[in-house]
């Protein structure tokens, strides 16, 4: 479908108060999901992070990349474990995490950046012991965020490189454990007081009818989120993940979003748009 010239106008006159609202902020990307085992998906979003780079936005991308620890679990014949839902992590599955994360998915990332003309650096939360986290009992290598030193981060954004994050840490032995990739950009969004947070999978929002893609709740308050969560509105998984939302605002970030990283330029859409595409969270 071809756009007309009036159109491209409109679109263009709708974006430019959000691009100078937005100059100068930092935004913190989140990718998971299916989105990362596909290539086209992560030209996308990394092409939107060029267009964010170059209008002024300071951009930090944590990733998770729980499908790539599967394959690679499934190679070394090492059936994965989970207690709650929750994957545990021995030591040999640790390695492998920290192997897939920090090499294979960070490094990838990382070179699609640069290829783009990103200043982008592969890092992990054991890199100057930026982020540190403790064990959780019973998961074996699980580890949750303790403390964000964001002086490394600072470091780089300040002088116009896109940090990429794996949600490898370590505790105060130095020793490494798996942390999950939400709680680390929530962590990360919180000690950098970003203006958003956005979570890039293969969901499209929270939806008011799990089963018709076209209910996407376009706004959540969090003042709103306990008696959305006792309606069953949100259930299942999607509750840790709005529930760390919330904090995330309560906690001074402007906004959350959550979006489909399997729409080309999703972000762009959601951030540049007045009716956006998936779903926000804030406070007001």
């Amino acid at each position: 479908m071809r756009i007309s010239n009036k159109e491209k106008t409109e679109i263009l006159l709708e974006a430019l108060p959000y691009i100078s609202r937005f100059q100068g902020k930092v935004f913190v990307i989140k990718l998971g999901g299916s989105i990362l085992c596909d290539e086209s998906n992560i030209q996308s979003v990394i092409e939107d992070v060029v267009f964010l780079s170059k209008i002024g936005i300071k951009t930090v991308i944590v990733h998770g990349g729980g499908k790539d620890i599967n394959n690679e679990l499934k190679v070394h014949e090492i059936e994965p474990k989970f207690v709650d839902g929750v994957r545990f992590t021995d030591n040999k599955t640790m390695e492998i995490a920290e192997m897939v994360l920090s090499g294979k998915v960070n490094k990838n990332l990382v070179a699609e950046a640069n290829s783009k003309g990103l200043l982008a650096v592969g890092i992990s939360g054991k890199d100057a012991s930026f982020i540190q986290a403790k064990k959780k009992a019973k998961l074996g290598n699980v580890g949750e965020v303790v403390s964000v030193n964001v002086g490394l981060i600072n470091t780089l954004i300040g002088n116009g490189f896109v940090p990429i994050i794996s949600p490898v840490c370590c505790d105060k032995n130095c020793k490494p454990l798996n942390v999950n990739a939400d709680d680390v950009a929530v962590a990360i969004a919180k000690a950098l007081q970003a203006e958003k947070l956005i979570f890039l999978s293969d969901i499209d929002g929270v939806l008011m009818d799990v089963n018709d893609k076209k209910t996407v709740i376009s706004t959540i308050l969090a003042k709103d989120i306990a008696k959305m969560i006792k309606d069953k509105v949100i259930t299942g998984g999607m509750i840790p993940k709005i529930l760390s939302c919330s904090d995330a605002v309560r906690s001074g970030i402007n906004a959350v979003h959550i979006v489909n990283g399997e729409t080309k330029h999703v972000m762009l859409l959601e951030i540049y748009t007045d009716n956006g595409v998936g779903t926000i969270i804030k406070n007001w």
